[in-house]
């Protein structure tokens, strides 16, 4: 009778290890237009009409001294690779691609932000 208590102990005490670790989630939120930020993970920097952006994670950026804003995704401007989590969408025949409302179509060896 001792063992089977201890058994039941030992199976309640892994099922709430167990299920505590299910409820841990990671959720990757976009972040506002107009946010500051002071760092951002490995940009790339882009100039379309004059203007410097910068791009990471599908997140586009404009600098600001030592700082970053981020900013709506510019019309025409090009990416040499979509963002990780993008997702494909048929429009009249054509593969479109979308990441986060930014809507992407493969132009060359690149994709084009457009408006739909």
């Amino acid at each position: 009778m001792k063992s089977f208590k201890i058994i039941m102990i030992a199976m309640v005490l892994l099922g709430t290890m167990f299920s505590a670790n299910a409820q841990r989630k990671v959720v990757k939120v976009y972040p506002k237009h107009g946010t500051v930020v002071t760092t951002v993970h490995k940009p790339k920097l882009i100039v379309h009409k004059g203007a410097r952006f910068h791009f990471a994670k599908g997140v586009w950026y404009k600098a600001r001294g030592a700082k970053y804003v981020v900013c709506a995704a510019p019309i025409g401007i090009t990416v040499r690779h979509l963002p990780r989590g993008y997702k494909v969408v048929r429009l009249n025949g054509r593969k479109i691609y979308k990441y986060k409302g930014i809507w992407y179509k493969k132009k060359g060896r690149g994709y084009v932000v457009f408006n739909v």
